[in-house]
């Protein structure tokens, strides 16, 4: 079955795609010094052996990131989207894991440095609303910096149902709320656990809420209201 294409610009996006043996690259295009750089930073692997390269100017590759005003750092790819496992088979005779939730997220800049935090944590998983998730955002592939190549991404149809099923399979759902009295760094942080972020403006959604089994808050300087999601 043929699957949909698109493109991601950047040196650490680009590069930890080449990486990824699950990851179907199609077409890169790349100036000479970004050649000379793949080259030098995988000594040991032709990461270009297999894929149709195309060498272009500076110039000519502004078009592919100018409408999002991103930089493109002469690295510029098309690929298709990854196979991701099902939440539910995931989870079977596992136990110990720790998945990040979305409630609302809906920014790719701030989607992407989640990503980042959540693969360079070792978390298991990101849990979000498929029909909020920018799958093919240029901006967040640039912001996860490569990281969305190392990280197990769950779209699902309903937050809500999905956080009462995990509940139910023995997850603790903890939900991340400036007004909370319990620092989250004094939980013990053991068994099956989520990480539950709500919007930028919003917060945690009140029917969310209700799927929680706690609210934890990170302990911050009380002269300032609350941090982003990204650096939650």
């Amino acid at each position: 079955m043929n699957k949909s294409s698109f493109f991601i610009v950047g040196q650490h996006a680009v590069m930890e795609a080449l990486r990824n043996p699950n990851r179907k690259v199609l077409r890169v295009f790349l100036t000479e010094d970004a050649k000379k750089n793949i080259h030098r930073k995988n000594p040991n692997t032709n990461l270009l052996e297999e894929v149709k390269v195309y060498f272009k100017s500076k110039k000519e590759l502004d078009k592919y990131s100018s409408k999002e005003q991103l930089m493109h750092n002469g690295y510029v790819a098309e690929i298709e989207h990854l196979d991701q496992p099902e939440l539910k088979e995931f989870i079977k005779e596992k136990n110990n894991l720790t998945f990040v939730c979305l409630d609302g997220v809906t920014d790719p800049r701030n989607i992407g440095s989640v990503i980042r935090s959540a693969a360079s944590f070792n978390i298991d998983g990101l849990i979000v609303k498929e029909r909020h998730f920018p799958k093919e955002s240029k901006l967040m592939y640039k912001s996860a910096s490569g990281c969305i190549e190392h990280l197990n991404i769950f779209e699902v149809a309903n937050i809500n149902t999905t956080l009462k099923y995990l509940r139910e399979k023995n997850f603790w759902v903890y939900g991340f709320d400036a007004t909370s009295d319990k620092d989250f760094t004094k939980i013990d942080w053991k068994g099956n656990n989520i990480l539950l972020f709500g919007s930028e403006g919003f917060g945690i959604k009140k029917m969310t809420n209700k799927y929680t089994d706690f609210l934890v808050k990170i302990d911050i300087n009380k002269n300032i209201e609350s941090l982003n999601v990204a650096n939650s």
